[in-house]
């Protein structure tokens, strides 16, 4: 099970870092974006994929995590990632569950609907491994199952996304604790360590009842957009910046975009 995970806490910023700029060795790039385009919800405008793309070209991501999207969407971001410069790009989705079918959620193109992440690595990097699965605590009154999705490249990157129950805090606070405290140690145990960075809208807000800090480990670190959207990174990086991606309107979340440093790794 391969999950994207940038965890950055805001007081690890360095006193005035406003923007994500920041390209070449050493440097991580991280970009967070919930799309909202499964076509059935109220934020839904049919233009974010296609905005989504935009924001990829200009800001040149090494990874991206993808809340609320179609499979396909997947696809042609991935096309978006890879023509941005020379390289490999790692693709991955994952659909939310839907109980009553004991199938997965479709968009209204009947597409899967769920969760997504790219990833940029070297053409000499050890193959990765996708890591996908379902919180076992969920909201039984609402048919959505919320899952989580992580890839793993040997002592490269290891990272992931999710996209929390909105119905709950506690059980958004559930999940996030399922994800960071048993998930990400397992793969490790059987992948190998690898940086860990965590990019999502997880439902949960610093200061919020119940606090988002209260699911993150002990000397990770974590930015938010001042919002739900989260990137949560271990403490063998560190953030120089971020900056919120203006998304025109095409959805109902700015894009978070976070520039992470390596401590004495290689980036991927």
């Amino acid at each position: 099970m391969l999950t994207v995970v940038f965890l950055l806490v805001v007081a690890g910023l360095p006193a005035g870092s406003s923007t994500a700029g920041g390209t070449g060795p050493g440097t991580l790039r991280v970009l967070q974006m919930n799309l909202c385009n499964s076509g059935r919800a109220g934020c839904y405008t049919g233009g974010s994929v296609r905005r989504a793309a935009e924001v990829i070209a200009a800001e040149l991501p090494d990874v991206v995590t993808l809340n609320e999207i179609c499979r396909n969407d997947v696809d042609t971001l991935e096309r978006a990632l890879a023509a941005t410069r020379p390289g490999r790009v790692v693709a991955a989705f994952q659909p939310a569950g839907d109980r009553p079918s004991r199938a997965a959620t479709r968009c209204d193109n009947d597409q899967p609907y769920g969760i997504g992440l790219l990833a940029r690595l070297d053409a000499g990097d050890a193959r990765p491994g996708v890591y996908r699965g379902t919180y076992p605590a969920q909201d039984l009154a609402d048919p959505e199952e919320r899952v989580w999705l992580c890839v793993h490249a040997a002592a490269v990157l290891h990272a992931c996304t999710t996209h929390l129950a909105n119905t709950s805090g506690p059980l958004a606070l559930a999940q996030c604790a399922q994800l960071l405290g048993a998930v990400v140690p397992a793969i490790r145990r059987d992948a190998g360590y690898a940086p860990t960075v965590l990019g999502g809208d997880l439902n949960l807000r610093q200061g919020g009842v119940p606090d988002v800090r209260s699911c993150v480990p002990p000397g990770y670190r974590r930015i938010d957009d001042g919002a739900r959207q989260q990137i949560i990174a271990t403490g063998d990086v560190t953030i120089c910046c971020r900056r919120a991606v203006d998304m025109r309107g095409t959805t109902d979340h700015a894009a978070l975009l976070a520039t992470l440093t390596d401590r004495g790794r290689r980036r991927p």
